[in-house]
């Protein structure tokens, strides 16, 4: 069976993109015919031959510097010839109660999963304008959309991110340019759940405890998958979206919605 092109000749950067929800949504990219070039600051190397494969550059990119950033964006619109998509996928969590938190760990946090984007949608934004239009998808977090009480300097980083993908949306409409973000979680296989639940001292434990706060995953016996949430980033970005703009996509489960029924 022939996948169909959703893609086909588009330029992407995912940011991220070398473990998780970012690379799943490199490699979904890359399949339905995007070039894509994946930015992280840790790259795997089991991911070359995979990567080179699907034809996916590989570059290094800590978002928190904008030298990094820049050098990313401008690659991949100087050989690509144009710039239609950006994936904001890079992220890091801290599950740490706000009297114990340093001011090096807020910066860490807030530095990566809200100045990271900022400049990353900075440059792309320019080059974007130069062109068509194109799209931007922000992987925000449920932290964003309700309260957690464990993590609420992560909580805060994602519901300002939320907020920036809205007011972006509005800023850029008249550009052609539609912001969007989606609110995963709990997804299993990525660096920041894997850390998570390695501190825990019952790990089995602790995902049962993930699946009791999300309805489906409960009903499921099982996470979300980080090839779920990429799939909700490909409708974003492909013309199937060409009027969805402002929007954040939950997809946690049910999990934001309020306390599950016993």
């Amino acid at each position: 069976m022939t996948t169909e092109l959703l893609l086909r000749d588009r330029v992407a950067v995912v940011t991220g993109g070398a473990s998780g929800i970012g690379r799943a949504t490199a490699l979904l990219l890359a399949r339905h015919g995007a070039r894509v070039y994946a930015g992280d600051y840790d790259r795997i190397a089991a991911n070359a031959p995979i990567f080179s494969e699907a034809g996916i550059v590989e570059m290094e990119c800590d978002v928190r510097r904008e030298d990094h950033v820049e050098t990313l964006i401008n690659r991949a619109a100087a050989t690509g010839g144009r710039l239609d998509i950006l994936v904001n996928s890079a992220g890091v969590g801290l599950v740490k109660q706000i009297t114990d938190v340093t001011e090096a760990e807020w910066d860490a946090c807030l530095d990566t999963n809200l100045k990271g984007v900022f400049l990353a949608s900075k440059h792309a934004i320019r080059r974007m304008k130069q062109g068509a239009g194109g799209s931007i998808v922000n992987i925000a977090s449920n932290a964003g959309l309700l309260p957690r009480a464990h993590d609420p300097v992560y909580s805060t980083s994602k519901g300002a991110l939320v907020a920036f993908t809205k007011s972006l949306a509005l800023c850029h409409a008249r550009d052609r340019i539609r912001v969007n973000c989606v609110c995963p979680g709990p997804v299993e296989a990525t660096r920041m759940m894997d850390a998570d639940l390695d501190k825990s001292p019952d790990r089995a434990a602790a995902v049962q405890n993930l699946l009791a706060a999300s309805p489906l995953a409960r009903a499921h016996a099982r996470m979300i998958t980080p090839d779920e949430v990429a799939a909700a980033v490909l409708y974003l970005v492909s013309d199937a979206a060409l009027m969805v703009t402002g929007t954040a996509i939950a997809i946690d489960g049910g999990k934001s919605l309020g306390v599950p029924p016993r």
